[in-house]
């Protein structure tokens, strides 16, 4: 892999608070990473502004607002979505089937092939075997995230969101074109922070996720474009 492809991977959390910030990272990193997720603090801060300060950089965005809610409310937004012209969207496996279906269906009816990719969040990196169990859900964590998937391609998701240490049977449920983009990745040189299920870059690429999103561990770091050439180069060893 080269340092272009590995660059390509990762996915850059803007977990910032105004448009300045936003404005400082796009400049910094814009051509060092491949894409800039965008959340909901952000997005509920600074608006449809911040996709539009990433991309006059010519960066990429993941929006991440992880939609659920009825169906048509969510196949709307995601439509109002795709309309910012990001990247990746996504929405909340637990919405169910025909949620999922209706936004696939609206948002391929009004794009077609010049649309986002639609992504399916399985469950969170936060979250454990106890957090399921206490909303009610009594399956284990590997168990739920594989179902969500396999259910999200039904759907016609594009692939899902999920903790690296389901990739192995997200993959072997779903095929090697599911995309999988997974948070809970910690570079070597960096603290563990308060996800649960992680792997470092070299491993989840290793064993086949497609993108990497990684925050603080670029954030936090004294120089951020350094930090981010140390995840190229963990990256670029795992595939060597």
């Amino acid at each position: 892999m080269t340092r272009d492809e590995a660059r390509k991977k990762i996915i850059f959390a803007l977990d910032v608070h105004d448009l300045a910030e936003i404005d400082r990272y796009a400049e910094l990193l814009s051509g060092k990473v491949g894409m800039f997720k965008i959340g909901k603090e952000l997005f509920t801060s600074c608006g449809q502004e911040a996709v539009r300060v990433v991309q006059r950089h010519a960066g990429q965005v993941f929006l991440d607002l992880k939609y659920h809610d009825i169906p048509n409310t969510v196949a709307k937004a995601m439509v109002a979505a795709a309309r910012l012209g990001v990247h990746l969207a996504n929405l909340h496996a637990l919405g169910g089937l025909e949620m999922m279906a209706t936004t696939v269906r609206e948002v391929h009816r009004e794009f077609g092939d010049e649309r986002p990719k639609l992504l399916a969040v399985t469950i969170l990196t936060s979250s454990t075997a106890e957090t399921l169990q206490r909303v009610g859900i009594d399956r284990p964590v590997e168990e739920m995230v594989v179902r969500l998937a396999r259910l999200a391609q039904e759907a016609g998701m594009d692939g899902v969101v999920a903790s690296p240490l389901e990739i192995g049977p997200i993959r072997h449920a779903c095929g090697p074109d599911f995309l999988i983009v997974t948070p809970g990745v910690r570079p070597t040189f960096a603290a563990v922070d308060d996800q649960k299920r992680i792997m470092t870059p070299a491993e989840a690429v290793s064993a086949g996720a497609d993108y990497l999103v990684i925050g603080r561990p670029i954030a936090k770091a004294a120089d951020p474009v350094a930090a981010t050439e140390l995840i190229v180069d963990e990256i670029v060893a795992a595939c060597s």
